[in-house]
């Protein structure tokens, strides 16, 4: 599996996906709801301390058998990776604001940009895995990037994500960061998936 392979995990380090599920209607979670369903607590740094309401939407969620968690975002095509903040209560963007420029500080980044900006997405999905981490649990986070995804106009080649990837890395000033061994790129061809 590529998970276990980027992230360099043991061959048996099984993952049992917590969501989306069909009997579960493929429901995607956020807020507390995502940390109940991993079953853990954040105990240094509770999520309502670090994020407002209505943050990152998992695409997956899973576990391993030996504690590990994993949180999952997928793209079909690189103009996903493009997003800015979209909130407009004053006291949710004041919080954002900081959390972002904590997890930013942390990785060192020499970037002098607004990480709410152009790859927000990205930025919050990793803001979440530092405050996991903070938490001393032992998350990591999936990016899986779809190729050959010709209805979504999709990049036919790992090459064009992996360039994508490393212009977003380089725009937020986060080559080789303090949380990258937590982090995986996984490419899935979807002709292999039909």
């Amino acid at each position: 599996m590529q998970i276990r392979r980027n992230l360099n995990l043991p061959e048996d380090e099984e993952i049992r996906w917590l969501s989306p599920l069909e009997d579960d209607e493929y429901a995607e979670y956020r807020d507390q709801d995502f940390i109940n369903l991993l079953g853990v607590k954040l105990e240094k740094i509770p999520l309502v301390n670090f994020w407002p309401e209505r943050g990152p939407q998992w695409d997956a969620l899973g576990k391993s058998h030996s504690g590990k968690l994993f949180l999952v975002e997928a793209k079909s095509h690189i103009q996903e990776l493009i997003s800015t903040l979209q909130a407009k209560d004053e006291d949710s963007v004041r919080k954002i604001h900081k959390s972002l420029e904590e997890t930013k500080r942390f990785l060192n980044s020499n970037a002098e940009i607004d990480w709410s900006h152009r790859f927000y997405q990205y930025t919050n999905r990793l803001a979440h895995l530092y405050l996991l981490r903070r938490n001393q649990l032992p998350a990591y986070r999936v990016f899986v990037y779809f190729v050959s995804d010709l209805e979504m106009k999709g990049p036919a080649t790992v090459y064009e994500w992996e360039g994508a990837i490393k212009l977003l890395h380089s725009y937020l000033g986060i080559g080789r960061h303090k949380l990258k061994n937590f982090v995986a790129d996984v490419f899935i061809d979807i002709n292999y998936l039909e």
